[in-house]
C-alpha cells in the first residue's frame, strides 16, 4: 500500500483551524521563552495503531516552520494498541507545537478505530475478499482519505493472520491504499432503473466494458434469484470463466426473492444447523434469517446458481456489513466470495477521539493529575514532576 503524499499545511489555515487557546498558548510561550517538550497521543479505547497521515502531517508542518519534530512511533502501524497506551511520542519546539494539537488529533482517532473495525471484519470471514465502499459515507474528502488508509491498514494487519482483506475500494482518489491506481465496481440502482431491466443493464455494461468482469446488482426488482439467473444464461462465458458475480443489496424490509421466515429458516436448516440452534439477539437472528441480506439469502442464491449449472458465478454481499454482522455470516457458513462495505466507518464517533497531553518539559516528567499513567514507558513508571516552567 502506497501513502498519497502529504498535504502542505499552510499557516493561514492553521490558525484558523486550530482552537484558539493553542494559538493564544503559542503567543504566551513566544513572549516568555519557548522550551522542549514531549506530547503522548493516545485513543480511550483498544485500537489498531494508524498514525501516518497524521505524522506525514506533523513533518510537513516542520518543514514549512523550518524545525524539527522528534516523533517516536511506539506501536508500528498495524499493531494493536491498548486503551490509554501512548502510540506515539512528539517531542520539539513548545512554540512550533503548541498550535498543533487540535489538527493532528483530527487525523489520528477515527483511522485508529477504523482500522480496528476493518481489522476485525476480516478476521471474521478469513476467506472472504473486501471492497471498501466507504467513499459516500464520509464527511469530505479528507474524511474518505482516512478512512480508505485505515482500511488498508486493518486489511494488512489481518492478512499477517491469513485472512485475504481488502482487495480494494470505489473509487479512484484512494485506491493506491490498496495498491491500485483504480477504484472497482460495476453499477448502481441507477443503470438499472435507466436501462428498464437487470439483463439490459448488464448488457450494456458488458458493451461498454467488454473486457472489465461484470458484477450485476439483482435486488431492483425483487427478483434476485430469477434476474441473477437470466444474466447467467446471457452471459455463459463469463459465468464459466468466473468473471461473472451477482451482487446481493436486498432491502432490509423485504425478503430475497423465494424467501420468508420458515424458508429462511429452512434454508439454514440445510446448511449451517448449528448456526440456528442456540441462544441468539433479535440483531444476529436478523442477520441469519431476517429481511434483507441474510445468510439464508447468500445460501438461497448460492443454491440456485448451483442448480442452475453456475457453480462459479460468484456472489458479492452488501448491506450492513459490521463486525457483527460479519461474525454471525462466519457462523452460518455463508458462501460469500466478496463484501462491499463501508461498515469500518466507526459507529459512536466520540469513540475517536484522540488525547495528547505533555509529558515533559525540557526534559522534566510533568503531566496533569489523573494522567501519569502516559510516564509509564518500558514497565518503569517515571515520577511526575513538580514546578513550573519560567520565561
Amino acid at each position: 500500500m502506497d501513502g498519497s503524499p502529504p498535504v502542505e499545511p499552510g499557516e493561514a489555515a492553521i490558525s484558523a483551524r486550530t482552537d484558539a487557546y493553542f494559538n493564544r498558548t503559542r503567543a504566551i510561550v513566544q513572549r516568555f521563552g519557548d522550551c522542549r517538550v514531549t506530547y503522548a497521543v493516545f485513543l480511550r479505547r483498544p485500537v489498531v495503531s494508524a498514525p501516518r497521515l497524521a505524522v506525514d502531517w506533523l513533518r510537513s508542518v516542520a518543514r514549512e516552520r523550518g524545525t524539527d519534530f522528534d516523533i517516536d512511533v511506539i506501536h508500528p502501524e498495524g499493531t494493536w494498541v491498548g486503551a490509554g497506551d501512548p502510540i506515539l511520542t512528539i517531542t520539539g519546539s513548545f512554540v512550533q507545537l503548541s498550535d498543533l494539537e487540535t489538527l493532528y488529533l483530527q487525523k489520528m482517532g477515527p483511522p485508529c478505530v477504523a482500522a480496528h473495525n476493518a481489522y476485525q471484519m476480516c478476521l471474521e470471514l478469513p476467506q472472504v475478499s473486501f471492497l471498501a465502499m466507504d467513499a459516500r459515507h464520509c464527511a469530505g474528502a479528507e474524511m474518505q482519505e482516512m478512512m480508505a488508509y485505515a482500511a488498508s491498514v486493518g486489511s494488512a494487519a489481518a492478512r499477517q493472520e491469513g485472512a485475504k482483506g481488502f482487495i480494494g475500494n470505489a473509487t479512484d482518489a484512494t485506491a493506491h491504499w490498496f495498491g491500485a491506481s483504480r477504484g472497482y465496481g460495476t453499477m448502481p440502482h441507477a443503470l438499472i432503473g435507466y436501462a428498464g431491466s437487470t439483463l439490459r443493464a448488464a448488457e450494456m455494461f458488458h458493451e461498454t466494458f467488454p473486457d472489465e468482469p461484470l458484477t450485476v446488482l439483482t435486488d431492483y426488482f425483487g427478483r434476485e434469484v430469477t434476474d441473477g439467473l437470466a444474466v447467467c444464461r446471457r452471459f455463459p462465458e463469463l459465468a464459466s470463466a468466473g468473471r461473472l458475480a451477482v451482487r446481493l443489496d436486498t432491502h432490509g424490509g423485504r425478503f430475497l426473492e423465494g424467501l420468508d421466515p420458515a424458508e429462511s429458516y429452512a434454508v439454514l436448516e440445510r446448511h449451517a444447523p448449528g448456526a440456528i440452534r442456540r441462544y441468539r439477539s433479535e440483531t444476529e437472528l436478523r442477520h441469519l434469517v431476517g429481511t434483507g441480506v441474510s445468510a439464508s439469502a447468500v445460501w438461497k442464491m448460492r443454491e440456485a446458481l448451483d442448480e442452475a449449472g453456475f457453480p462459479k458465478v460468484r456472489i458479492v454481499a452488501s448491506s450492513g456489513f459490521n463486525v457483527q454482522k460479519c461474525r454471525v455470516m462466519a457462523e452460518a457458513k455463508a458462501p460469500i466470495d466478496v463484501v462491499g462495505t463501508g461498515s469500518f466507518i466507526p459507529d459512536l464517533w466520540s469513540e475517536t477521539y484522540a488525547t495528547a497531553d505533555i509529558i515533559a518539559y525540557d526534559g522534566e516528567p510533568r503531566v496533569k493529575v489523573g494522567r501519569e499513567f502516559l510516564l509509564q514507558r518500558n514497565g518503569a513508571r517515571k515520577r511526575n514532576g513538580s514546578g513550573s516552567h519560567g520565561g
